[in-house]
């Protein structure tokens, strides 16, 4: 059993486990890709609303991490990801019911508000002189960021690797960096602090999410009904309006 560093966005640990709590509250544990923080934060709010002694808690992370740690034996009730093969090691270990993608999302280019290299376009990133933070190859906005520069026939050189997308877009945020490769969920959370520019080979790099229950959630009924509203037009809904594209 390893230590699991649960970021609660809704609530705080307590009780003994996610199916229930000392004072009779029932818990149901999410494990969810960075870039769905505000989404399934404000998804949290809504399930505990209906659901009244319930309480959703999170953990929030790189999706290889995420994964690690359900196959390495921590309780969860639910996995999201943010690619589908980080499922597929959750799925592959017999951990997680049919996954279901509920949701795809795209990389954008994010710059400071006041874009002070005067990044415009992809090929821009390739030139020595500006600062760029990419996302690490092994997590799934890596997985794109690579995709999308070879698509362009592009090298880039970073001047850090970030584990997760939000950590990459928390150097621009705080001007440490010219640019990033984030999703452009990311860039409209930002409330302003970086700015975001399409570019065309962002399409061949195009995530989708899967989100299951897991085998072993000690509160299945409560797992199902959790995924049960991501997947519902309000779920798609509050997808949407973060800028994830939701069939």
């Amino acid at each position: 059993m390893i230590a699991v560093p649960v970021t609660l966005a809704l609530g705080a640990l307590s009780g003994c486990g996610s199916g229930g709590s000392a004072g009779g509250e029932r818990e149901v544990t999410v494990f969810a890709a960075a870039s769905l923080t505000e989404t399934f934060t404000e998804l949290g709010r809504m399930f505990e609303a209906e659901h009244a002694g319930t309480r959703v808690r999170f953990n929030f992370g790189s999706s290889a991490t995420l994964a690690q740690q359900i196959v390495q034996g921590a309780p969860a009730d639910v996995f999201a990801a943010a690619n589908p093969a980080t499922m597929k090691t959750v799925t592959d270990a017999s951990l997680a019911e049919q996954p279901t993608t509920f949701a795809r999302n795209r990389l954008q280019i994010a710059v400071p508000a006041d874009n002070p290299a005067q990044v415009d376009e992809l090929k821009d990133l390739a030139d020595p002189n500006v600062k760029v933070a990419l996302c690490a190859e092994q997590v799934p906005c890596g997985v794109a960021t690579v995709k999308v520069l070879d698509a362009a026939g592009l090298k880039v050189t970073p001047v850090t690797l970030e584990q997760d997308v939000k950590a990459t877009l928390t150097k621009v945020e705080l001007g440490e960096v010219d640019a990033a490769l984030v999703y452009r969920t990311d860039v409209i959370a930002s409330g302003g602090k970086a700015k975001g520019i399409s570019f065309p080979e962002a399409g061949q790099a195009v995530n989708d999410y899967p989100i299951a229950v897991l085998s072993k959630a000690s509160a299945g009924d409560l797992a199902e009904r959790f995924v049960d509203l991501v997947l519902s037009r309000r779920g798609k809904d509050v997808l949407a309006k973060a800028g994830f594209e939701v069939t």
